[in-house]
């Protein structure tokens, strides 16, 4: 009983052993089935991403060539737009210049006809002074004739014929550049006075001679001297109006600027120096001009020009 026992837990065992062999496998098949069905959908996976990534990376490529163009196209953009505004400001500047320059002329040309009507109303005032002139010396004023003495008797009586009425001598003019040199000599040694004078000479015998206009101007220079601004402008403006051809011209008008702006008459006096620049560019004059401009933080030229009463 105990042997059959025995036999029969053997043959349990061993039959339990071959079951195990024989189970063992099939779970083992089984394992290494899913393992590769497993790996296989691994690999498909890693495809798949390997393509996403391919896919991914082809489209990132025509994203940064598209955003380059972009780039170049804005750049180009960008430098046409300043190629066109320098076009445009150099046009406009160009067309600021020619505005400038026609104002100036136009404005030297109302100068130069107001400069033109003052020497005809001078000139028709030299005539009438003249006219009157000859009126008085063909027609001298009557003088009564002084009765004469009675003759001493015995005396024999007086020739019929009557003696010839005395003409009065004419005050005799001064000699011009003489009078001229003298009273430039004056005002160079600070004879004012004396300078005035003699200035005033060449002013009242040769009103109409050129170096009448510099006397004028060196009475201008003594009234700025003496700080009479009012004067030396009304002095520097006949050299302006009657002697526009002067050679002291140009300095005339930059005293003139200098005394109006002494005077608190900013805007007449830049208006005097933008002037003086405008009729004498390239004399030493227009460069102290434009350099009191400059100081003033005014600028050389003006698109109008507005008459400033003097």
């Amino acid at each position: 009983m105990q042997t059959v026992r025995t036999l029969r837990n053997r043959l349990f065992a061993a039959g339990s052993l071959v079951i195990l062999l024989l189970v063992v496998p099939v779970r083992a098949h089984a394992a290494s089935k899913e393992i590769i069905e497993l790996q296989t959908q691994v690999q498909q996976l890693l495809d798949m991403v390997q393509r996403l990534q391919s896919t991914m990376d082809s489209r990132f490529g025509v994203l940064q060539n598209l955003a380059q163009q972009t780039a170049d196209n804005a750049t180009q953009m960008s430098a046409a737009v300043n190629a066109l505004q320098q076009k445009i400001n150099a046009q406009n500047d160009a067309v600021n210049g020619k505005l400038d320059t026609a104002s100036g002329q136009a404005q030297a040309l109302n100068d130069s006809v107001d400069e033109l009507k003052s020497r005809v109303a001078k000139l028709d005032k030299s005539i009438q002074d003249l006219q009157a002139q000859l009126q008085n010396i063909q027609n001298p004023p009557q003088t009564s004739p002084t009765p004469a003495a009675a003759p001493p008797p015995g005396a024999e009586p007086p020739s019929s014929t009557p003696p010839s009425a005395a003409v009065p001598s004419s005050i005799q003019s001064p000699p011009l550049r003489e009078t001229f040199q003298a009273g430039v000599r004056d005002y160079n040694a600070a004879k004012y006075d004396v300078a005035a004078g003699e200035f005033q000479d060449v002013l009242h015998f040769y009103p109409m001679d050129d170096l009448a206009g510099s006397a004028h101007f060196y009475l201008g220079e003594i009234d700025l001297k003496r700080s009479k601004l009012s004067d030396a402008v009304k002095d520097y403006n006949a050299v302006l109006e009657g002697f526009p051809g002067n050679a002291k011209a140009p300095a005339a008008q930059l005293h003139k600027g200098t005394a109006l702006l002494q005077m608190g008459r900013k805007d007449a006096g830049i208006h005097e120096l933008r002037l003086l620049i405008q009729r004498h560019p390239q004399t030493p004059e227009a460069a102290q001009a434009r350099s009191k401009l400059n100081g003033l933080g005014a600028k050389i030229s003006q698109t109008t020009h507005s008459s400033t009463p003097e």
